[in-house]
């Protein structure tokens, strides 16, 4: 069966499969079906993909977002917005870093401490070498522009001690650069930046603004976890976070483990409709050209915001 026929049967089999509370062995086949038909998908869209460069011509900073755990032969490439805080502290339990199970009781600032994990940066070519033959290689992914909302949303709206943060490093520099006859108080404070302008910011490639238009929490999956260089065992999607967890977590010998069962922000399709009708379909195409590999190597499509996909 090909690969995307394979990923919609096994879709439709996983209608109500959140719901379950025990990880069945029946279940985690069908995970694990589920994974295969993903992994497939990707080596075939990449081999389609004119992507050019291999493994060795990454700096070493580009393999950063890749955290190494040596006792689980884990590697897991993290990417902000989708779970990573999760993941991050089940790797802090895993290696000893936190003194009980409960995955909720470590301060997400904690889990994401400079220096906490060892990463793949760090590793000779050869151990880095070995590991991406003989380690379970895992990486978690979302619908590319549900990502981008829920980190404008989570960065530059609101009042959130994060948002605050990149209001003040980021918003200000937004607001200057793409807003007309601006307040002197969103000048200030950067705290009402639109979407709008955070598009205009992310398209248009100004130099003034190199140094956070690259920030990883909007930097596209591909050139975070480079998909179409390392072959990842492990391919776990937003949709279905809990199931994909369940099956990460018991190969590698985890299932003591539970990972959190948070409810999803309900309206996710209907948040994506408001905030991206304030964008003309040319703004919306120039946003694609970003994620576009996004896009096609994780299987996802407009349809839910356009109406249609913009290949």
């Amino acid at each position: 069966m090909h690969a995307l026929s394979l990923v919609l049967f096994i879709c439709v089999l996983f209608v109500n499969g959140n719901d379950n509370e025990s990880a069945s062995e029946h279940s985690l086949e069908l995970t694990q079906s589920l994974n295969l038909a993903r992994q497939e998908l990707i080596q075939e869209t990449c081999g389609r993909l004119s992507m050019k460069g291999g493994l060795d011509d990454l700096l070493p900073s580009q393999l950063e977002h890749i955290l190494v755990d040596d006792d689980h032969k884990l590697l897991y490439c993290y990417v902000p917005k989708v779970a990573c805080t999760n993941w991050k502290r089940i790797l802090m339990i895993l290696e000893g870093k936190w003194n009980n199970t409960d995955v909720l009781s470590i301060q997400a600032g904690l889990a994401h401490t400079p220096g906490m994990f060892k990463n793949l940066s760090s590793v000779s070519k050869e151990d880095r070498d070995n590991m991406l033959e003989n380690y379970h290689k895992m990486i978690i992914v979302r619908n590319p522009f549900e990502r981008l909302l829920s980190a404008y949303r989570n960065k530059l709206e609101g009042n959130l001690p994060s948002a605050r943060y990149f209001q003040d490093r980021v918003g200000k520099r937004i607001i200057k650069a793409f807003r007309e006859n601006p307040s002197n108080e969103s000048l200030e404070y950067g705290h009402d930046v639109t979407f709008k302008e955070f598009v205009l910011f992310l398209t248009n490639k100004s130099k003034e603004l190199a140094d956070v238009v690259n920030n990883e929490h909007w930097q596209p999956i591909t050139n975070l976890c480079h998909p179409c260089l390392i072959k990842y065992t492990l391919v776990g999607k937003y949709e279905t976070l809990v199931d994909d967890a369940l099956l990460a977590l018991h190969t590698i010998n985890a299932s003591h483990i539970q990972f959190p069962r948070l409810a999803h922000t309900s309206g996710t399709s209907e948040k994506l409709r408001n905030y991206f009708s304030q964008l003309d379909l040319p703004l919306i195409r120039k946003l694609y050209k970003l994620y576009k590999y996004d896009y096609k190597i994780f299987n996802y499509d407009l349809d839910n915001i356009v109406g249609f996909d913009l290949g």
